[in-house]
């Protein structure tokens, strides 16, 4: 057995497990649990996808690709980043990653120098915290919850200090499902080009936004491309979760880093799931709009049953999580969600996991079947009528 004492890099045994995956290692082989917790997709993957997936297979089209990816899945990607009046040359600046999450770490790794501060804003996705504490940065801490769970400009300004290197964003939120108003975000941008720092904005939820409104993105905005770094993937969209497959678009001297480091780490993304991805841009936008609608639906439901229960929280514009707030039960997040799982057998995930502004609320993911929705509400609504007695 190796007992050699530094066998092991530091700065990993420091680096604490996801606290999603740590908190649902509780439930695993528990039937008996309904989960509001994990944010997957509770569709599979249309289709036309998957028989473009195999049709390739079948080719025995089984190789490496570029390391940059398929020219014509990085065609598509551009020709749909027009949407959103973002233009970048799919040559060198449109890199397929193995999912938004790698292209999160690489652009992370591909900016940062030891000392650098990046400006996260609170709560945000597990990864980002982590990812950018392993490149020895430092982080600024951003409490959205005094703004209703967006970044405002001004909070923004008031953060930088000379040493800001980058604003890492993400619109719709996850875990609070809001959007950056327009407005506000044009105001950020602004505050980005004054400054002359990256903005790292993860878009993955952008077409799941409800009630009429439009994604708009920061890389959009005119000036932008010079500083915005755009992440994007076919996961929550297209139900590709399993299928590993996003993207980053970026300036071309980002790019050719971003690309670098993904040639050492993954070479490429799997070829299979990039057919599949071209497929979707090409064909499949009627099964994304037939899953939104679906969501919003549930939204829907959710968000006034915990209105109903006296737990408030901020109707969420887009992505696929209500983020109540639970301080009136007098419990904390983590006390909350372990007393939910042990007496009421419904699953969600304590704010605390995304960062310290979320302690007193729960995210609850809708993306499950909506009959399992009303029977898990329904316990919660209980244990909060308990806990109030």
């Amino acid at each position: 057995m190796n007992t050699r004492e530094d066998r092991f890099s530091r700065k990993m045994l420091a680096t604490p497990p996801s606290g999603i995956r740590k908190f649902f290692d509780l439930i695993i082989g528990r039937d008996d649990i309904i989960s509001l917790g994990v944010g997957e997709p509770d569709f599979s993957t249309p289709w036309s996808l998957r028989e473009e997936a195999f049709y390739h297979l079948e080719k025995g089209q089984t190789s490496y690709t570029s390391n940059w990816g398929l020219l014509e899945l990085r065609e598509q990607i551009a020709k749909y980043l027009e949407r959103f009046g973002m233009y970048y040359s799919p040559k060198n600046e449109v890199v397929v990653t193995i999912g938004g999450s790698e292209a999160v770490d690489a652009a992370l790794r591909a900016i940062l120098n030891p000392g650098d501060e990046i400006i996260v804003c609170e709560p945000c996705y597990v990864s980002y915290q982590p990812l950018a504490e392993l490149c020895d940065a430092k982080l600024i801490h951003l409490d959205t919850s005094v703004n209703g769970f967006y970044p405002t400009a001004q909070q923004v300004e008031n953060a930088i200090t000379p040493r800001t290197k980058a604003l890492m964003l993400c619109s719709p939120s996850n875990p609070t499902g809001r959007v950056i108003p327009a407005d506000e975000l044009a105001k950020i941008a602004e505050v980005v080009k004054k400054h002359q720092i990256w903005c790292i904005s993860d878009e993955i939820y952008c077409e799941l936004i409800y009630d009429g409104r439009k994604h708009v993105s920061i890389g959009g905005f005119p000036g932008m491309k010079d500083y915005a770094v755009v992440i994007n993937g076919f996961s929550k969209a297209f139900a590709m979760t399993g299928w590993r497959i996003g993207f980053m678009a970026a300036p071309a001297e980002l790019s050719n880093q971003v690309c670098k480091l993904h040639q050492y780490s993954a070479i490429c993304a799997p070829i299979m799931s990039q057919y599949a991805a071209v497929e979707g841009l090409k064909n499949g936008w009627s099964e994304v709009e037939r899953m939104r609608v679906s969501y919003q639906q549930r939204r829907n439901l959710m968000y006034k049953a915990f209105c109903d229960m006296g737990l408030p929280c901020t109707e969420p514009e887009g992505a696929f999580y209500l983020f109540p707030d639970i301080r009136s039960t007098g419990l904390t997040s983590e006390e909350f969600a372990a007393q939910l799982i042990g007496k009421y057998q419904v699953a969600v995930v304590p704010g605390t996991c995304f960062g310290k502004g979320g302690e007193g609320f729960i995210r609850c993911c809708y993306a499950t079947d909506i009959n399992k929705i009303k029977i898990a509400v329904a316990r919660i609504a209980d244990m909060v009528k308990e806990l109030r007695k």
